[in-house]
């Protein structure tokens, strides 16, 4: 019983903090949806579904899904098989102290604010006349600048990579405490049965590591999906043709320079409810054994 007490008085706070900042706004979020909402107005009406029924008569909605949904997937993809490769390339080495030194080296990105790496790359990396990038390039024979933010058709890839070398470190320790977490002796009768690196790999870590790849999937598709610092600072007015504008940056746009909040809070809705439903698909496809 004074356990029961115990837990309850230590999830008590946090069940609170959770009721106000997540629980209330996405309430708050759903009813706005409902009304003309404008915070400079003394009255917002109730329009009911007509913020819903105008984003599918809405390009820049569908434009800002699309490049979402590109972003989201590759950038994704990317992390998670980068991650695994180096997070398995680390675990080769025997001392503590090398491993810890590369998973340092790897994390360090991510220990700086999204928003001043966002900077340093916009204004000294990614820059068409004298960015750190094209210099490089010119100066190993490639003459032709490139506009890596300006190019609609280049602008996205340039966030992915960004994106990449600023958030990888994450899932490279988690990859890397799951995969020391996997017994040795299961390697050591794989050896002794003359399993190659590759095999070992392939039927050992990546079986084993389902429970680490199962968080690492999740939390890195929800993470993605909310990502809006970079396309913030680094995208001029969205890009050309709008190829830098996603769902959040729509919202926010929305939102704080239209002040049409009803119909921003309609569009976060609809992310929501995305974000929920691939929560849901990923639940079911990575069921995976708890035990070794």
């Amino acid at each position: 019983m004074k356990n029961k007490k115990f837990i309850a008085i230590i999830l008590i706070p946090a069940l609170i903090h959770l009721f106000i900042f997540i629980v209330v706004p996405i309430i708050g979020g759903f009813v706005i949806s409902f009304l003309d909402y404008n915070p400079l107005k003394s009255t917002n009406s109730f329009v009911g579904i007509s913020n819903f029924a105008r984003m599918f008569k809405d390009p820049d909605f569908y434009i800002a899904l699309r490049n979402t949904a590109v972003f989201v997937f590759v950038t994704v993809t990317l992390n998670i098989v980068l991650s695994l490769g180096i997070a398995q390339l680390i675990s080769y080495f025997k001392s503590n102290r090398t491993r810890g030194f590369f998973r340092m080296i790897f994390f360090m990105p991510a220990v700086a604010p999204m928003v001043a790496t966002s900077v340093v790359f916009s204004k000294s990396i990614f820059p068409t006349a004298n960015g750190l990038l094209n210099v490089f390039l010119r100066s190993i024979g490639i003459a032709s600048t490139i506009n890596w933010l300006g190019d609609p058709k280049i602008l996205m890839f340039s966030v992915i990579a960004f994106t990449l070398w600023v958030d990888i470190g994450y899932n490279i320790v988690l990859f890397s405490a799951g995969i020391d977490g996997i017994p040795s002796y299961v390697y050591e009768a794989a050896e002794l049965d003359g399993a190659s690196e590759w095999s070992k790999f392939k039927n050992i870590t990546v079986p084993l590591l389902g429970r680490t790849f199962f968080f690492v999937t999740i939390m890195t598709f929800i993470s993605h999906f909310q990502m809006f610092a970079q396309f913030s600072v680094m995208i001029t007015k969205d890009g050309a043709q709008n190829s830098g504008l996603v769902m959040t940056r729509y919202i926010y746009k929305m939102a704080f320079e239209y002040k049409e909040m009803g119909y921003a809070s309609a569009i976060a809705m609809v992310l929501f409810v995305i974000i929920f439903i691939f929560t849901l698909i990923q639940r079911r496809m990575n069921k995976v054994d708890w035990e070794y």
